[in-house]
């Protein structure tokens, strides 16, 4: 089965800034997650804006469901899914109001199950969605893009900002959502222990680059970090480095296989690493 959604070397540059996403390359297949990391700035949002073709890209190749989308590709259009961080809707609608908006954009949609996920996330009908709470206005979002059928998820820091209680009644939504074996996430968040619940792959992105892209289990099982003295961090071949951050009298050493860098390097402390010390080190970290 072909990949739900492929990047291949997309570029896209803005006249009066800096910033620039430089030749992103992802695949995600179906019927899977995927945690897309980044600190605030790095590319994650523009990245999505250019796979919605909000934004337009300058260079690259981006494949839906095994084609390119064009602006009238309304069929494509119909099966994503998509939740942005901010505002989804005008805050004078309620969700009664927003559906029939949401029926008008969508044929697919179905407000027995739209009505079951209000239901579900306990949000009245009535109330003015300006008055919602931060998580309920992401629970609204996403009760409306999963209540039109997508078979895609792309998700914009759906889950930051709410509390740890909220964020798993959340996730399990999503977990649900990829049983069916055509379905797949696209999540965007800088909370890597969601990401370490439920993600199958990982994507690191800074600065407008992807530093790496493997499973998760790869970095849970494989990834390592090095605790060396200067004499030891010396005597480490290039290749085994991933990225390095020298500190007064340590340095950190990213490296990729665990197991090898044990039998080569028998003196020196190895530790597993969070997702979160692996962006730190890609982030703040040298590279060789």
């Amino acid at each position: 089965m072909e990949n739900i959604l492929e990047l291949n070397h997309v570029s896209k540059t803005f006249p009066q800034s800096d910033f620039a996403l430089e030749q992103i390359s992802l695949t995600l297949p179906y019927g899977a997650i995927m945690g897309f990391v980044g600190e605030n700035g790095a590319g994650k949002t523009t990245t999505i804006g250019c796979i919605m073709n909000t934004v337009t890209k300058n260079a690259g190749k981006i494949k839906l469901f095994g084609r390119e989308m064009t602006d009238s590709d309304t069929g494509i259009r119909e099966k994503i899914g998509v939740v942005y961080d901010g505002d989804n809707f005008p805050g004078y609608l309620n969700a009664v109001q927003l559906e029939s908006i949401m029926q008008g954009l969508y044929s697919n949609w179905n407000s027995a199950l739209y009505k079951e996920y209000l239901e579900r996330f306990h949000l009245s009908p009535v109330q003015k969605i300006k008055t919602y709470s931060r998580g309920m206005t992401m629970k609204l979002a996403i009760s409306a893009a999963l209540s039109h059928h997508p078979q895609l998820l792309i998700l914009d820091e759906a889950t930051s900002g709410l509390d740890p209680v909220m964020r798993d009644e959340i996730l399990d939504v999503f977990l649900e959502f990829v049983q069916e074996e055509d379905h797949s996430i696209m999540l965007s968040s800088h909370i890597t222990s969601d990401l370490e619940k439920i993600a199958d792959y990982i994507a690191f992105i800074h600065d407008g680059k992807i530093m790496l892209t493997t499973t998760k289990d790869d970095l849970v099982y494989n990834y390592a970090v090095m605790r060396c003295k200067e004499s030891q961090f010396e005597k480490i071949a290039l290749e085994d480095i991933v990225a390095y951050r020298k500190r007064d009298f340590q340095t950190d050493v990213l490296v990729a296989n665990k197991k090898q860098a044990e039998r080569k390097y028998k003196n020196v402390v190895i530790d597993n690493v969070s997702i979160d010390e692996i962006m730190f080190l890609l982030v703040k970290g040298e590279r060789v």
